[in-house]
């Protein structure tokens, strides 16, 4: 398999093979809503994925809910003390917020 990584309309899945079942599935992943889609075949699998966004947001628009989103723009990361002391020192000596130096740090590391 070349990418089970894949994207729609701003959602992700990764799909898995159940061997068991020799079915091919997946889920939206990160968002706290379950989503989920499965096929037989990996000719229609991508349909599916398609599918169960849609009427994610069919559903959502049916009940008055806001869809949620991936990636909101805050996550939790654990890093060693010594490791947060530095870069929240650097941070105070910059004049930022730890958030903003570890944001840049982020940009830099992703060019």
């Amino acid at each position: 398999m070349k990418n089970n990584v894949w994207e729609y309309k701003g959602y992700y899945t990764r799909l898995e093979i159940d061997t068991d079942t020799n079915t091919l599935r997946g889920k939206i992943e990160g968002i706290n809503d379950f989503v989920n889609f499965e096929s037989a075949s990996i000719g229609s699998v991508i349909k599916e994925f398609h599918d169960a966004v849609d009427d994610y947001l069919d559903f959502c628009r049916e009940v008055g809910k806001e869809p949620e989103r991936e990636y909101k723009g805050v996550f939790y990361v654990r890093i060693a003390s010594e490791l947060h002391k530095r870069i929240a020192i650097r941070a105070f000596q910059a004049g930022k917020s730890l958030n903003a130096t570890v944001e840049h740090a982020i940009e830099n590391y992703l060019g």
